[in-house]
């Protein structure tokens, strides 16, 4: 799949990254986990102390991917409202599902204090605003639902924006305790630390196919160089390239567009740094780096075409400046990297365990949305649970058929048809 286009900010902060062998000679594991990106760094971080044989196979290099494109913007909420969700799952369901990833961001916290590198993590709080006086209602009911469930937030009116930024919008949620993260040092860490624990990662290790060996009952992985991975378990975290292997219905793609710029001096009318984005559809979202330089993204456009994307690129990098300049017109700000690149989410709103009949012993991770590293984090956390533990109470919000979702509706129908 053709993911991504540009220039891309990331991998310049780490420009000596750790690298991996490629693998050279077959192997036997307890898990195997396909893909080199966050997602798989994260499944590797929870396996690291289990006393499980892991391998990591990477068809490039590590953070190569999606991850070299990842905004990480580390917050629960997401493009879908919580008060929508609960329209299609219910408020038992969503209110679980809201706990689960106010834990993950903490869980995203303590490993990047407990890895080697810098991985750049920092506490944002977040301006999630009205972009028109039709969205203020709606965003009020956000406000109550998420509130109602503990999360710490303020509803600020009109003034109380413009007493704080140089622009103005009807209302917003002010979010307290999110935060932001470097994607590519983050993924390098989390595997830095897993190989120590003795994971074994590869890089330049594409894999070339798969099947299921049911006397041995053992997933076999082969790869382009003609090696095998006999696994108990395989976790398939590729990221968007999951899609090449087994589709999911449920998924669904759109173009996005990012510009990092050069570095700012002075961010004194930026009140607390804070995360932004807001109600539009398509919408803006922007937030700083450690070296002072601002990301902004957004402006997402249908087309699935990768050269219809990549046409757009100049015209959207120049929209998105526009976008922050009309914003903060003190900080007037410069490109130094844009890129284009492929966004992916799930037509229902909430990110997927993929456990399908046709792939035995497999699990595939699809955190696609637009908080995707949070999904990541708490996704891996439940995998690595279900292999370690054959068990994890969480698994059945996040499968592909929604089986809790089922479970729910069966009780409202007994209850109705038994009152």
């Amino acid at each position: 799949m053709n993911l991504q286009s540009g220039t891309y900010y990331w991998p310049s902060t780490l420009p000596v990254a750790p690298s991996y062998p490629a693998l050279q000679d077959n192997v036997e594991c307890d898990v195997a986990i396909i893909g080199g990106g966050s997602s798989a760094a994260q499944c590797a971080y929870y396996l690291a102390d289990q006393g499980l044989k892991t391998v990591v196979l990477e068809k490039g290099t590590v953070g190569g991917g999606s991850t070299s494109t990842n905004t990480a913007i580390i917050q629960y909420s997401g493009e879908k409202m919580f008060t929508s969700l609960t329209n299609t799952f219910g408020e038992e369901y969503i209110a679980r599902h809201l706990k689960l990833l106010k834990e993950a961001i903490d869980d995203i916290e303590a490993a990047s204090r407990r890895v080697e590198m810098d991985c750049e993590f920092c506490r944002r709080d977040t301006l999630y605003s009205a972009s028109c006086p039709e969205d203020v209602a709606s965003l009020r009911n956000e406000y109550e639902f998420i509130k109602r469930h503990g999360v710490q937030v303020d509803f600020w009116k009109k003034e109380d924006i413009e007493a704080k930024y140089p622009f103005s919008r009807d209302a917003a949620i002010y979010s307290y305790h999110d935060g932001e993260l470097n994607p590519y040092k983050f993924t390098h860490a989390l595997f830095q630390y897993a190989a120590k624990q003795g994971v074994l990662v590869y890089e330049h290790s594409e894999m070339n196919g798969h099947h299921y060996d049911k006397e041995q009952q053992r997933m076999i992985i082969s790869t382009k160089k003609g090696y095998q991975v006999s696994a108990r378990y395989v976790i398939f975290a590729a990221g968007y390239d999951n899609m090449d292997i087994r589709k999911e219905k449920q998924a669904s793609f759109v173009s996005t567009y990012t510009v990092t710029t050069q570095p700012v001096t002075d961010f004194s009318t930026w009140h607390n740094r804070t995360l932004l984005w807001e109600t539009a559809r398509p919408y803006i979202y922007i937030r700083s780096t450690a070296d002072n330089r601002v990301i902004i993204g957004g402006l997402d456009d249908n087309t699935t075409y990768p050269d219809d994307r990549d046409r757009k690129l100049i015209h959207k990098s120049e929209l998105l400046i526009e976008e922050f300049n009309r914003r903060f017109p003190d900080i007037q700000v410069e490109s130094a990297y844009s890129c284009a690149a492929f966004y992916g989410g799930m037509v229902d709103g909430l990110p997927i365990i993929g456990k399908y009949d046709d792939v035995p012993s497999s699990y595939f991770l699809l955190a696609y949305g637009d908080n995707g590293t949070v999904y990541s984090q708490l996704l891996s956390k439940i995998i690595a649970q279900e292999i370690v533990d054959g068990h994890s109470p969480d698994l059945e919000l996040y499968l592909q058929d929604r089986p809790y979702l089922k479970r729910l509706r069966s009780q409202v129908y007994d209850k109705q048809n038994f009152s």
